[in-house]
């Protein structure tokens, strides 16, 4: 059984408390020293219902910046950025350049039935990928290969060895319905365990069949997560009319969401281009962090995030929010789950 974790309600928690002061409140006064129960009263009679947002969680942000030409930009430093959480400025707790920590990788390939004429090349060029990613990053960098066609199958779990990845790849064959929105979800709850940057590539051609989970549940499984989402999107037809565009049209909403971007390379030949280029966008990466302070409480949990580099001259591509603490609940307490193993999740009945 896979889970979404849940997080406590602060509502539910300072409605008890207070409820409870009279009781503990003499025991506070017998057991602590006078500051410590000055301290606790003022906790204990809180009122019912908080009107700002406190949570001692940290936001994780991964960003990157571009100029007005698309070139990269590697260099910034903490004070370079400003972060506002539903329009209210943060102050960055935590800030690193990309090199500072370690990557995971879930690579994933489709391989239903209508993906079976690229699948050779994709393979080459994930190939050449897996060793450029690995060759010039961090020893602790990890990569897991998945694949997916209507089931969604581990082929390697998460590690730094280029030779049982790559075995691994070479052995990937399939042919059924696309649970796409399922692989997504899936991977992401076995991403959310990793420490460090996460990161999801989707090699696919964006059709969407068999899935039991929903796009919108695919968007929040990644966003709790904390994860960026490259898909690479091989056409196999360029008429719009010839092919199922659902999970292309997905594609194009979610990734910038996250602070990634997706590719629609127009021949197989222009995959290893595509793959280069999302190794530099990982390369330079930012890590920004921030805990949330007076940011009012809304009835939904949805928190918008912005990510400003101050100049203004310069273009920032980060997630644009996330799921916390609301008025009534805690978005996080409807973690969706999946019956079985990710090995042998059945299709919708």
């Amino acid at each position: 059984m896979f889970r979404l974790p849940a997080k406590p309600r602060f509502s539910d928690v300072a409605r008890a408390l207070a409820r409870a002061a009279p009781a503990l409140m003499p025991a506070c006064r017998a057991l602590l020293a006078p500051t410590l129960v000055g301290l606790s009263c003022i906790f204990l009679l809180a009122q019912d219902t908080p009107v700002i947002r406190v949570n001692v969680n940290l936001v994780h942000i991964l960003a990157t910046v571009k100029t007005t030409k698309g070139e990269l930009v590697g260099s910034l430093g903490k004070d370079d950025f400003e972060v506002y959480d539903n329009g209210v400025k943060q102050e960055i707790a935590h800030f690193q350049r990309q090199t500072d920590q370690p990557l995971s990788v879930a690579l994933m390939i489709d391989v239903s039935g209508s993906t079976a004429k690229d699948l050779g090349l994709e393979m080459d060029s994930a190939t050449k990928f897996l060793h450029a990613l690995l060759a010039e990053g961090r020893p602790d960098d990890r990569v897991a290969l998945y694949s997916f066609d209507d089931t969604v199958r581990v082929e390697q779990p998460y590690s730094h060895n280029f030779t049982l990845l790559t075995n691994a790849l070479r052995k990937i064959h399939g042919s059924a319905g696309t649970s796409l929105y399922d692989a997504i979800t899936l991977v992401s709850q076995d991403l959310e365990r990793r420490q460090g940057r996460k990161v999801m590539v989707v090699v696919s051609d964006g059709g969407e069949t068999t899935s039991r989970y929903t796009s919108h549940d695919a968007l929040k499984a990644l966003q709790m997560a904390d994860a960026v989402i490259y898909p690479v999107v091989v056409l196999p037809v360029m008429s719009d009319s010839g092919r199922n565009t659902g999970g292309e049209n997905f594609f194009k909403w979610i990734a910038p969401g996250t602070g990634g971007r997706a590719f629609f390379p127009q021949l197989s030949s222009e995959l290893d281009r595509t793959f280069s280029q999302i190794i530099d966008d990982l390369r330079t990466q930012y890590s920004i962090g921030f805990y949330p302070h007076n940011v009012p409480l809304t009835k939904d949990p949805w928190h918008k995030l912005e990510v400003i580099e101050k100049s203004g001259k310069l273009q920032v591509s980060a997630r644009n929010g996330y799921y916390g603490e609301s008025e009534t609940y805690s978005a996080a307490s409807k973690g969706t789950s999946v019956d079985g193993d990710i090995r042998t999740k059945k299709k919708k009945e």
